[in-house]
């Protein structure tokens, strides 16, 4: 079984701009209403598809409304990340912090309001 997250929303070119300028995230396929991208390395996907889209059914017509969704993504070097972020002029929601329960981690936000959670997880010290 492999999960893909699939968002409804009007603003495919500009998801595809953020994710693949600012997060290295690579095209898998598109077309004029339906976006696939994969996570630098593959080994994940998330997909955007425009809304009331005639090829699709009713259950697939409503656009994400921008609240109550997020996103998060391990990194290897969160540190090198929100750096190289900040240096795009990406806005940082949540500042670089480290939390008690072992994570670091930082948040920002795509151009549908779905916030992402870029975290490097650590063993909680004893």
């Amino acid at each position: 079984m492999k999960l893909n997250a699939g968002i409804i929303t009007s603003k495919l070119a500009e998801t595809k701009a953020f994710y693949t300028e600012k997060l290295g995230f690579g095209v898998t396929f598109e077309n004029e209403f339906y976006l696939l991208l994969h996570t630098p390395g593959g080994g994940s996907e998330i997909s955007f598809l425009l809304p009331e889209h005639p090829s699709q059914q009713p259950l697939f017509h409503k656009a994400f409304q921008g609240q109550g969704m997020y996103l998060t993504i391990e990194v290897e070097d969160v540190d090198k990340l929100y750096n190289e972020l900040k240096k795009k002029g990406v806005p940082i929601q949540i500042n670089l912090r480290d939390e008690p329960w072992g994570d670091r981690h930082f948040a920002i936000s795509d151009p549908n309001g779905i916030g992402i959670d870029l975290v490097k997880y650590s063993p909680q010290q004893k």
